[in-house]
């Protein structure tokens, strides 16, 4: 249940389209629907302003299924399903097909997928998004992903790390420009200092996984991020993508 959907709930009681009691057995499902094995959380774009999104490692494919299922019958905005694998791609893309809805965006983010069905309206925010490496792309493909599914435009930037910085000087209109950056980088993370520096917007910061031994899995561009010179960097957690993106989502709201 969302805004818009409950507005039409209570409009269609205004107008008698719906009964009172009819209302009341739809709203006794708006806090969360209990399957058993998840308890949905329908009052969550009401709360947050964004919806609870499926995250799929440790589920199974009919998990996946089912609670996408539920997601798209309960309301009328965005429902996502992040670092699903081909096998749940394949359930979950059935399953829609047989309702109509499609087999949804498919975006690639390394060896898992990102899914979105019913992408909310175009909001206004000029988000950027930067990547150190191409490395680092299969987290910003899950970012831009999500951003899109809650209805941004992202601009994305590649390849503009701090061993080439003339790579990314050549794009600082775009960040002067921009309502909100993400920085997504790996090595030693030194990139979201110095977008933090050319930039007036809030900048979210992605530590990814990059790198070689020393960069301990993304660990060392964590502790570097927290510890950047330019003051108000926010940063999310190793390779959180769909972290940033809904952040980013809480800082344009």
């Amino acid at each position: 249940m969302d805004p818009s959907s409950l507005r039409a709930l209570i409009d269609r009681v205004a107008s008698g389209d719906c009964t009172p009691d009819d209302a009341v057995r739809q709203l006794r499902r708006l806090p969360y629907a209990d399957l058993g094995f998840a308890r949905i959380d329908h009052h969550r774009d009401l709360r947050q302003g964004t919806p609870e999104a499926v995250y799929g490692p440790g589920k199974t494919p009919e998990h996946c299924a089912a609670i996408v299922e539920e997601l798209l019958g309960a309301g009328t905005g965005p429902v996502l399903l992040t670092r699903a694998t081909e096998a749940q791609v394949k359930a979950v893309s059935a399953l829609t097909e047989g309702l109509g809805y499609g087999p949804g965006d498919i975006t690639e983010a390394g060896p898992s997928c990102t899914m979105t069905f019913r992408s909310a309206p175009p909001r206004a925010g000029n988000v950027v998004v930067v990547t150190a490496g191409t490395a680092d792309l299969p987290i910003a493909h899950e970012c831009t992903a999500v951003l899109r599914a809650l209805g941004f435009e992202p601009t994305v930037l590649v390849d503009c790390g701090v061993a080439g910085l003339h790579r990314l000087l050549a794009e600082v209109d775009q960040l002067a420009m921009a309502d909100a950056v993400v920085v997504i980088a790996g090595m030693e993370g030194a990139l979201a200092s110095v977008v933090g520096g050319l930039t007036p917007a809030p900048v979210v910061a992605v530590p990814t996984s990059t790198g070689y031994g020393a960069a301990f899995e993304g660990v060392t561009a964590l502790l570097a991020m927290l510890a950047a010179c330019a003051s108000g960097v926010t940063v999310v957690g190793i390779d959180n993508g769909y972290g940033a993106a809904c952040a980013i989502a809480r800082l344009l709201q």
